[in-house]
């Protein structure tokens, strides 16, 4: 059996200076980084498939590659309400926040419900974790399933709050429109309609070279690429 000393140990001998820099460069704590590229983490998560408790372990290490790869390894499905919530509340930093937890929750039966909590979430990066898992539900559930309504009332409320609210919320709303004009076929009138009231949204990206793409020439990129309104299997990388 695995144990998560094993796991942490193999992913610090994978750690390199510069990807380590890179990682905090987006914001991660130097003293909780080893500098794993994500390819290599990718290895490491398939030897560990299917083993969800590994997984929970190692989100608890509060370690960014240990919960990275605990969400590459953990099945949504099989996670409480509860056990979801405390996965939000505890990821501070945003590819945790952003990425690991709308993976698990989106593929929940919890997820919309904890979305729609999370997005009225006082704490930043709980917010922008439930647009993200919104934009998750709407990228991989077949629009018959979809509250259309909610989803239209929703891109309302971005143009309206999106001004207001913190960094990586305005950068989570901005994806989650764009989510929906690619996604939602029947709700892509709006979606541009609301990206083009957004034009550039400004997000301060630290010391990156990364950009909040902007919403509006995104969605006609992918109706250009033929992919509008293709469902995924997974938001999961």
């Amino acid at each position: 059996m695995t144990t998560v000393s094993k796991v942490m140990k193999s992913l610090k001998a994978k750690g390199s200076a510069q990807t380590r820099k890179t990682y905090m460069q987006h914001g991660a704590r130097g003293d909780m980084v080893y500098g794993v590229k994500v390819a290599d983490m990718k290895v490491i998560a398939k030897s560990i498939k299917g083993e969800q408790e590994l997984a929970y372990e190692l989100f608890d290490t509060g370690h960014f590659e240990g919960m990275y790869l605990a969400g590459m390894v953990a099945d949504g499905r099989k996670m409480s309400k509860k056990l979801l919530n405390a996965w939000a509340r505890s990821a501070g930093w945003q590819w945790i926040s952003e990425y690991i937890v709308p993976w698990v929750a989106s593929e929940s039966e919890h997820g919309h419900d904890l979305a729609m909590t999370w997005m009225d979430a006082k704490k930043e990066h709980v917010a922008a974790a439930g647009w993200n898992t919104y934009a998750g539900l709407v990228t991989t559930i077949p629009n018959e399933q979809l509250d259309l309504a909610e989803i239209k009332a929703l891109l309302k409320r971005v143009e309206e709050q999106i001004d207001a609210a913190p960094g990586r919320v305005r950068y989570t709303m901005n994806g989650f429109v764009i989510a929906v004009g690619a996604s939602v076929a029947p709700l892509s009138k709006q979606a541009k309609a609301t990206a083009k009231k957004l034009g550039k949204v400004e997000v301060d990206m630290g010391a990156t070279a990364c950009k909040v793409p902007l919403a509006l020439d995104y969605i006609v990129k992918i109706e250009k690429s033929g992919r509008a309104g293709k469902k995924r299997k997974a938001i999961r990388c």
